[in-house]
């Protein structure tokens, strides 16, 4: 038996300025009686770790290799205080892929790495007939766009998101509304480590507000005050950066009229929050033909 369902409800706002919108997101039919093969490349990591447990507590999918040049030989089970998987860690991600296509099952490759590796990472995956899951937040727009060429030539699937929180999505929505009605906003994020910034959240909620032909903030939009924060874009979206250690990950988004403030606020407390939307990603991108940007696509 098989079944066919990807549903594209089109946004108004931007994906993603680097790669030309698609009108449609290609859909392929899968068998739907096997488990998905899932391989995590970056399994060591902490959020390798929670990929692999909710992965194996899924339904419909299963851990089939782990990847990393840490704990090598070590098996993905008990390195996550699971029982054991007979899946050791090994750090050779063609090796795991070959051994997955000799089965002919259904693969998705989740990449946890990093930037410089992720295009021969999806490469890789593709070579083998197998669609990836990419989570690297700091991926370069020239990647993207290098990837979205090499999806659309092989007619392969590949889900990049810069976030896999539900949360963080429903507050992008969420702001994007609240943007058609407010002139003044400021983005605050914090984080108990310094990272790249803005963030990624950052500057995709930015996108998406100056993406609806509101200029904001008008009283000081020339100001040159550090202290005012960074401006994204041309539109006047301001953000605001703080690296204090115990901080959780927080994005808040402030807009205000006259006589009130609308406040919009997401915290992430725990890798446990990005599970399902990793695991909602996997579940759509093994129908997928092309590359797709955000997670938001399918909720």
């Amino acid at each position: 038996m098989a079944a066919l369902s990807c549903p594209l409800y089109p946004r108004s706002y931007r994906t993603y300025p680097h790669v030309k919108a698609k009108v449609s997101i290609s859909c392929s039919m899968q068998a739907s009686q096997a488990n998905v093969k899932v391989i995590i490349n970056g399994a060591a990591k902490e959020i390798g770790r929670a990929a692999a447990v909710a992965v194996t507590r899924a339904r419909g999918m299963e851990v089939a290799g782990a990847v990393d040049t840490r704990f090598v030989g070590e098996d993905i089970g008990q390195l996550c205080d699971m029982d054991p998987l007979e899946i050791p860690v090994i750090n050779d991600l063609t090796m795991v892929l070959g051994s997955i296509s000799q089965s002919k099952a259904t693969g998705v490759v989740i990449d946890f790495t990093d930037p410089s590796t992720v295009y021969d990472n999806v490469k890789q995956a593709t070579a083998f007939g197998m669609k990836s899951v990419v989570y690297v937040p700091t991926i370069q727009p020239d990647t993207i766009t290098a990837l979205s060429a090499l999806c659309e030539k092989a007619t392969t699937g590949c889900l990049v998101a810069p976030t896999l929180s539900i949360g963080s999505i429903l507050l992008q929505q969420a702001a994007i509304q609240a943007a058609f009605h407010y002139n003044n906003v400021e983005i605050v994020e914090s984080r108990d480590n310094a990272r790249d910034f803005p963030s990624p959240e950052a500057i995709q909620i930015a996108n998406n507000l100056s993406n609806i032909g509101q200029i904001y903030n008008k009283e000081d939009l020339s100001t040159d005050v550090l202290a005012r924060g960074q401006v994204l874009g041309e539109d006047g979206v301001r953000v605001h950066s703080l690296v204090l250690p115990g901080l959780p990950s927080s994005t808040t988004v402030y807009f205000s009229g006259p006589g009130e403030i609308y406040t919009l606020k997401h915290d992430i407390t725990d890798v446990q929050s990005l599970m399902p939307g990793l695991i909602l990603a996997i579940r759509k991108v093994v129908r997928l033909k092309n590359l797709v940007y955000g997670l938001e696509k399918f909720l």
